[in-house]
């Protein structure tokens, strides 16, 4: 739970776009239809969800709990189900061997030995236990900010995709120069540039 922890390393994002004029409806309704869905009890490889940022297990979001004055805080959870390569290829291997003994065949075809990799895969998914990630998020309605608690770039463009679906809008990374762009004004910064050119270039 970084958000909440006394240090912690984000990123920040601005948020491009217009919410419909009941923003905070809007948001309630967008939040509760793209939370999590655990995924113990199937066999589903993959979900990601909104939860509440205090607990992982809240889906239900009681009196609107991620909403803090203009602000929004979510936890973006996403579960896995993986299984090792070394694991799968063990397993694999001692499965080939028992078909091969079984049919009397001094080697197995390619064909057979792909049915037999997919095969195990899906008996050892099934038997995994799905790894769970959070991911803490601040989002400013007043500004357009958005503080992003990660900053593993793979996780990035997770976040990104799922938050347009989630809300129809879209984030980018603010590099320093957006970041100056913002504090200082398009304007002010336009004079800057043409004052000291060198310094943008």
């Amino acid at each position: 739970m970084s958000f909440l922890k006394g240090s912690a390393s984000f990123v920040r994002f601005s948020v491009d776009g217009t919410l419909p004029e009941s923003s905070l409806d809007f948001i309630a309704k967008r939040v509760m239809a793209f939370s999590f869905k655990d995924i113990d009890e199937t066999y589903d490889e993959y979900s990601i969800g909104w939860v509440s940022i205090l607990n992982m297990f809240d889906t239900q979001f009681a009196f609107a709990s991620y909403i803090a004055g203009d602000y929004i805080t979510l936890t973006l959870r996403i579960d896995e189900r993986k299984v090792s390569p070394a694991i799968l290829n063990k397993f694999v291997q001692k499965e080939e061997e028992r078909v091969r003994l079984e049919r009397q065949v001094p080697r197995l075809s390619r064909s057979v030995k792909v049915q037999i990799k997919e095969r195990i895969r899906t008996e050892l998914m099934r038997k995994s236990i799905p790894i769970p990630a959070t991911f803490e998020l601040c989002w400013n309605l007043s500004n357009a900010t958005l503080l992003f608690f990660s900053t593993n770039k793979k996780i990035h463009s997770v976040f990104e995709d799922f938050f347009k679906e989630s809300f129809g809008l879209i984030i980018r990374q603010q590099i320093p120069y957006v970041t100056a762009e913002y504090l200082v004004g398009e304007d002010h910064l336009s004079r800057l540039e043409s004052l000291t050119p060198d310094i943008f270039v």
